[in-house]
C-alpha cells in the first residue's frame, strides 16, 4: 500500500464515531481512503439516503488530523514485523469477513500469515485454578503439534497458560488485544507478548497507543471467535467474559467447545451452562482436533483456490516454484511415506523442529500434497496412478 494511501487509512481509523462500519461504507462511496479524506465534506450530517453521515467532530478530525500522532502511527508500521492489515486485501484474513461487526483493519505486530492458518481458540478465567492452567497449557501443547494454531486474549490466567503451552510445542499462536499493539497487559505478560510476536502474531484493531478500556475487551472477544473454527472454554464463572466469547462463536457458526468439572468448582458452572445451552463436552484435546479437521481441510482448501488465482500472499506463491527441491520438504515427505503419522514421530525421522513441521505441512496441504488423518496425524497424498 503507497504511502499516502497508509496514512489516509490510519487519518480514518482514528476519527472519533466513524468506526469499522462507518470506514468500510466511506470505502465502498468514495472508492479509496484517500479519496474518502479528499471529498469528506459530502459526508456532512445532511448526506442523502444509503449514504454515511460523519459528526462534526469527524469531520473536523479528518481535515484537520493530529499529524505527530500519525506520524508515531507510521513510524511503528515501518519497523520490522509490523502492518496494517485492511480488508479487502488478499491476506486479510477471510474468516473475518462475514461476522456480526467484522473489524475494517488489524495492527499486527509478528507473522500476518498465522492469523490465515486453521486455529482454536482456548479461553477461560483470569482467576483459573492450577488444574484449570495446566489443563489449558496441555491442550494448548497438544493443538499445536497437530497443527492448529491457538489464538487467546493475552489475559491472566487461561489465556496466558494457553498461549504459553502452544509455545512449548514450538507452534504459532495469536494473541488478539484489547490495547494498541504496542502496549502489553497486563504488564507481567511482556515476556510472553514478545514471545508470541517472535512465533506468532499480536493482533488489534485499535491504534498503536490505545490504552486498556474496559468496553475494549468484549469487542476483541469477537474477533477471537471469529478466527477460530472452535472455541474452548477451560474454566469459567457464570459472569465470565468467556461465555460472551463461546456465544460469539456459536452466533458465527463457529464449534464451542467446554470443559466438565466439579459441581462444587464455581470455575465450572459456566462450562457446565454451556453444554446445557448445546456446546459440545470434551475430556480431550484429541476430540477437538477431530471434531475441527473438517473445517481445517475447507479452510487449507480455500486458501489454496486462492493460491492457485494469485491472490495468495507473495511469499507462498513464491515458496511454491521451488518447494520440490527442497531438501526438508524432501525429508518431510519421506518421512511420511505410505502411512499416516504425528507430528513427534515426523520430528523424531526428520530431525527438524515441530514448529518449521507445522508450518510446512501447511503449505503442503494448500498445494494438496498432505492431508489431516485425524488425531493429529498426516498422511501423504499421492496422485491418481503414482
Amino acid at each position: 500500500m503507497q504511502s499516502e494511501e497508509l496514512r489516509a487509512w490510519l487519518t480514518l481509523l482514528r476519527a472519533p464515531g466513524v468506526g469499522a462500519g462507518g470506514l468500510q461504507v466511506l470505502l465502498r462511496e468514495a472508492g479509496s481512503a484517500r479519496a474518502a479524506c479528499a471529498d469528506i465534506r459530502k459526508f456532512r450530517r445532511q448526506a442523502g439516503p444509503g449514504q454515511v453521515v460523519l459528526e462534526q467532530a469527524a469531520l473536523d478530525w479528518i481535515e484537520h488530523p493530529d499529524r505527530a500522532r500519525l506520524d508515531a502511527d507510521m513510524a511503528w508500521l515501518a519497523e520490522p514485523g509490523h502492518r496494517l492489515l485492511c480488508c479487502g486485501e488478499p491476506d486479510f484474513p477471510p474468516q473475518l469477513e462475514n461476522i456480526a461487526a467484522p473489524p475494517a483493519a488489524l495492527f499486527v505486530a509478528g507473522d500476518p500469515a498465522v492469523l490465515l492458518m486453521p486455529q482454536v481458540a482456548i479461553v477461560g478465567a483470569r482467576s483459573a485454578s492450577a488444574q484449570g492452567l495446566a489443563t489449558a497449557r496441555d491442550f494448548a501443547r497438544t493443538f499445536g503439534r497437530a497443527g492448529l494454531v491457538v489464538t487467546s486474549g493475552m489475559a491472566d490466567g487461561i489465556d496466558g497458560a494457553a498461549h504459553a503451552g502452544a509455545l512449548e510445542a514450538g507452534a504459532a499462536t495469536i494473541a488478539v488485544v484489547g490495547t494498541g499493539p504496542d502496549l502489553v497487559y497486563p504488564r507481567k505478560h511482556r515476556e510472553l507478548a514478545a514471545r508470541i510476536t517472535r512465533h506468532g502474531a499480536i493482533a488489534s484493531e485499535y491504534p498503536p497507543g490505545t490504552e486498556a478500556r474496559p468496553h475494549h475487551f468484549p469487542r476483541r472477544n469477537r474477533l477471537i471467535a471469529g478466527l477460530a473454527l472452535g472455541t474452548l472454554v477451560v474454566e469459567a464463572g457464570l459472569q465470565s467474559g468467556s461465555l460472551i466469547t463461546a456465544r460469539l462463536a456459536a452466533e458465527a457458526g463457529r464449534e464451542v467447545f467446554a470443559l466438565p468439572g466439579s459441581i462444587h468448582n464455581p470455575l465450572a458452572r459456566g462450562c457446565h451452562r454451556l453444554i446445557r445451552d448445546g456446546a459440545r463436552l470434551v475430556e480431550t484435546a484429541a476430540e477437538v482436533v477431530e471434531a475441527l479437521a473438517p473445517g481445517a481441510r475447507a479452510l487449507g482448501a480455500d486458501l489454496r483456490a486462492r493460491l492457485d488465482g494469485g491472490d495468495a500472499p507473495a511469499a507462498a506463491v513464491d515458496g511454491a516454484h521451488d518447494r520440490a527441491q527442497d531438501p526438508d520438504y524432501k525429508a518431510l515427505l519421506g518421512a511420511l511415506g505410505d502411512a499416516p503419522a504425528a507430528l513427534d514421530e515426523l520430528v523424531e525421522r526428520t530431525g527438524l523442529g515441530p514448529a518449521a513441521i507445522s508450518s510446512m505441512l501447511l503449505l503442503l496441504e494448500l498445494e494438496g500434497s498432505v492431508a489431516s488423518a485425524g488425531n493429529g496425524r498426516w498422511q501423504r497424498l499421492f496422485a491418481s496412478g503414482a
